[in-house]
């Protein structure tokens, strides 16, 4: 058995009844959708026609919801079936950002993510799901794919059809005949200040200039998907490179002159300021979920494929290696918490750069996939330990010293920033988002920090006097520099429909 649905337009009337149905079945809160109707209307009056659309989760065979969940509440059933288990949900709406088609919605009142799981509690009885028994045209067919005499297999097997964004590579399990392409593609249409039945329940998207639609086609009538990661997410970013920055400059600190007589107190600044950020950076990943109180679920019912999982293996792993180091510093056991800082060293690494491997699962969102967000990550958090080593002074006797590393790195993070605006992504929802991140002041104003810090640093041996106040102003610059651009980065991300 393996099922998957057909929506037949040149059957849909647009009535709606499938999208109460299923609210009326599954309890689906107001303002949230498993299934809804989207209107598209293409020509000009008054040549005009009215398209409907049916959209859905799309129960794919290589669903990236599945992979990216950390806890496995979203599964994949012997029957082909997408289901997820609300008791496993810990609310991390990372399915959300995997899923290319906005099928998945976080119920406000449970704290859970919540989808389309084909009526499973009525096919299993060898009912039809409810929004195709209540068609009144039979537009919604359900069935085995795999079985030749199947209606839906014959639908499949005699009728052209579609599918949406098969280029994911999703392998997606909802076939439409006779769909207005357009409608398919999210953006195609002209957004309007107003539905005709309603306000918008969202704001009407930015629409950068190359990429307006055409006039002749109006999306209509929609629902709403706001962004769903915010201030938690991109706070996160810095605090964590922060703690691996401090962390990936430890062992070299004696080889950056951090080891002079106005510094002796700076033997344990690095694992104290890492382990603050890192308790930081928990705290910020906890308080955004859904459930919080289901936090440990990501260690004790994990799914090994999800970065969510890696990601909370690293910190952990990093957390308690600097911890040890701490201790056994401050018990004057400095010979084997250098070691320490050696070994943690990778750990540092991991701790930064594996966010670039949780976004890379983040399938929907193109601008997000791009190759070298690794680089920039580890780049950054090099550039946040560099600022604290810039704070502990020391460098006279170094060939290198924190003054000259940090001009380096800040010359560094501001010149990929400039780079990046001149390198597109390959896909046209990835160039959107891209111009929409460009198109706002905040990278070209978080490059100019970067600069300006990097200025403020060679003009310590010019203004002595002012020594301490430059250093503190260029890392203040440099950390206010990238909160500005990881803000706009992870915004501009969702800015983009995908439904």
């Amino acid at each position: 058995m393996q099922y998957g649905f057909v929506i037949d337009h040149r059957k849909c009337i647009g009535c709606h009844a499938c999208t109460v149905a299923c609210k009326s079945e599954n309890e689906v809160p107001v303002g949230d959708f498993r299934t809804w109707v989207k209107y598209v209307d293409k020509g000009t009056f008054p040549e005009v026609k009215r398209h409907f659309t049916v959209l859905r989760c799309n129960h794919c065979d290589a669903a990236p919801c599945v992979e990216i969940c950390p806890t496995v509440a979203l599964h994949k059933r012997p029957d082909a079936i997408v289901d997820l288990d609300r008791d496993r949900c810990i609310g991390c709406r990372s399915c959300m950002q995997a899923c290319p088609y906005d099928a998945l919605y976080l119920n406000e009142d449970t704290g859970t993510a919540e989808k389309c799981h084909y009526c499973a509690h009525r096919t299993e009885l060898g009912l039809e799901p409810a929004c195709v028994v209540v068609c009144p045209e039979r537009a919604i067919v359900a069935g085995d794919v795999s079985d030749p005499e199947a209606e839906i297999a014959t639908l499949i097997d005699q009728q052209p059809t579609s599918q949406r964004k098969v280029e994911k590579g999703t392998k997606p399990r909802v076939w439409y005949v006779d769909a207005l392409e357009d409608a398919l593609i999210p953006g195609s249409a002209t957004e309007p200040p107003q539905y005709i039945w309603s306000d918008r329940p969202t704001p009407q998207p930015t629409v950068p200039a190359g990429f307006e639609p055409p006039a002749d086609l109006v999306n209509s009538l929609d629902v709403g998907h706001p962004p769903v990661w915010g201030w938690h997410i991109w706070s996160y970013l810095v605090t964590k490179n922060i703690a691996a920055g401090v962390m990936l400059l430890a062992p070299f600190l004696a080889m950056l002159g951090v080891s002079t007589p106005q510094a002796q107190w700076a033997g344990v600044a690095p694992e104290l300021v890492a382990l603050f950020f890192v308790g930081v950076t928990g705290f910020l990943l906890v308080h955004d979920l859904g459930r919080p109180a289901r936090f440990l679920k990501i260690l004790l019912t994990p799914n090994p494929r999800s970065w969510l999982v890696k990601g909370a293996w690293a910190l952990a792993a990093f957390g308690l290696v600097t911890t040890a180091s701490l201790v056994l510093r401050m018990f004057g056991d400095e010979a084997t918490s250098d070691l320490l800082r050696w070994i943690n060293l990778p750990l540092a690494g991991l701790a930064s750069g594996y966010t670039a491997f949780l976004f890379w699962q983040c399938r929907g969102r193109d601008l997000w996939l791009g190759k070298d967000l690794l680089v920039h990550l580890l780049v950054m958090a090099a550039m946040m330990g560099s600022s604290v080593a810039l704070l502990l002074r020391g460098g006279t006797d170094a060939l290198i010293g924190p003054k000259t590393l940090f001009v380096i790195l800040a010359a560094l993070n501001g010149g990929w920033l400039t780079w990046a605006k001149g390198h597109r992504p390959a896909t046209r929802d990835g160039q959107k988002a891209h111009a929409l991140l460009y198109g706002s002041r905040q990278p070209a104003l978080a490059s100019v920090l970067l600069y300006a810090s990097a200025l403020l640093v060679l003009a310590i041996p010019h203004l002595e006097a002012l020594d301490g106040l430059l250093r503190v102003l260029a890392c203040g610059l440099s950390v206010f520099a990238l909160v500005l651009y990881e803000r706009a980065w992870v915004r501009a991300g969702q800015e983009v429909p995908l439904s």
